[in-house]
């Protein structure tokens, strides 16, 4: 499993392409590939928990949706995670 970390800034594109970007995430979440995801609390970022083999796999899946590249969206890091719990 990946963890995907968002920083966010107030640009008015984020607000405007999150719509699209929430329901791509629930689709991948119907298919077991996005295991979590949701903004922190202060809505300075967000976390997005990826259930794919490997980093290529998450580079694709950030390729795969314009959010990610999106003014006001910024992909901080793409870390390896090994939950024991779940």
């Amino acid at each position: 499993m990946w963890i995907v970390e968002l920083a966010f800034t107030s640009a008015p594109e984020r607000l405007a392409a999150r719509p699209v970007h929430r329901e791509r995430l629930t689709g991948l979440h119907r298919d077991g590939v996005v295991r979590m995801a949701g903004p922190l609390a202060d809505d300075s970022g967000a976390l997005i928990v990826v259930d794919v083999t490997d980093r290529a796999a998450v580079q694709g899946f950030l390729a795969a949706d314009p959010y990610f590249s999106t003014p006001g969206v910024e992909v901080r890091g793409v870390r390896e995670w090994s939950p024991f719990l779940l």
